[in-house]
């Protein structure tokens, strides 16, 4: 079963459709992971959701921090709002069955036959897998549940920044969501550094990628994410970075989960935003 993971696509559906179309994906027998951030400023969010929602098992998703933004401002949370691009999906007649399905996508995806792990944006380094496996799960259930518009309203914030099992309620439901979905670099103890957002090398004196922090308790397992279009493709500390920045007039990058070794297949964009306009 071919099985592909494909780079944040932001509301650039023509773009994933022409990869697809390059990759002579068959929904009826292969399979393609998609790293989050299915939308938001891109031209055609509410024709990716509506797309992806229809491939049913043929598509995996974890969910992205723009994700998480579409949801919120449907909650009510507002904050932020200015800069989406979402009236098309807020508006759209099935826009309840579409924020519904996307609510009940997961954070995490592990395929061990693969042994493959899925997160739309990192780690932190106290982190095993099955913890952040755990911990992935705890904030899908509050997702899923009857009070997850008191989630949403609360989610914004860059604290606390330092993981602690002591962490309990909206604090701990923050950390998580900011691990998962808006990760790149972290501090020399291991916390969280959110401000930090540009290519490798210009971070600030003793900030690293996630991936590259000492003692990271996942260094031995093999994990695909996005969110990152600075970094661009990216491998290597068995990690595989694939938000190549089509948003920005990069690539949309593709990866063969079932090939050893993996191999990047990429199709140019035009860009629906230039660097520095959002």
């Amino acid at each position: 079963m071919p099985s592909y993971a494909i780079g944040d696509i932001q509301g650039c559906y023509a773009e994933l459709r022409r990869l697809l179309d390059q990759l002579a994906f068959d929904p009826e027998h292969d399979r393609i992971w998609l790293v989050g951030d299915l939308v938001n400023r891109g031209p055609q969010s509410l024709e990716v959701l509506r797309f992806v929602r229809s491939l049913g098992e043929a598509a995996i998703v974890v969910l992205g921090n723009h994700d998480l933004h579409l949801l919120a401002v449907a909650a009510g949370n507002t904050k932020h709002s200015k800069k989406s691009t979402l009236d098309a999906v807020l508006e759209a007649p099935d826009r309840d069955d579409l924020l519904h399905w996307l609510r009940h996508q997961p954070l995490l995806h592990h395929d061990p036959t693969l042994a493959l792990t899925m997160v739309h944006a990192g780690l932190p380094p106290q982190w095993d897998l099955d913890q952040a496996r755990r911990c992935a799960g705890e904030l899908e259930s509050v997702l899923r549940s009857d009070d997850y518009r008191t989630f949403l309203r609360e989610m914004y914030g860059n604290r606390p920044s330092l993981w602690s099992a002591e962490l309990s309620g909206m604090e701990r439901l923050r950390f998580i969501t900011n691990c998962l979905t808006r990760l790149r670099y972290c501090e020399p103890d291991g916390g969280l550094a959110l401000k930090e957002k540009g290519l490798l090398g210009s971070q600030s004196p003793g900030r690293l990628p996630w991936f590259q922090m000492p003692g990271r308790r996942t260094r031995g397992d093999r994990i695909v994410f996005g969110h990152w279009s600075t970094l661009g493709y990216w491998s290597g500390e068995n990690v595989w970075a694939i938000d190549s920045g089509c948003l920005w007039g990069g690539t949309l990058s593709a990866l063969t989960l079932d090939q050893d070794p993996m191999r990047v297949i990429q199709l140019d964009c035009p860009g629906a935003l230039t660097p520095g306009e959002a």
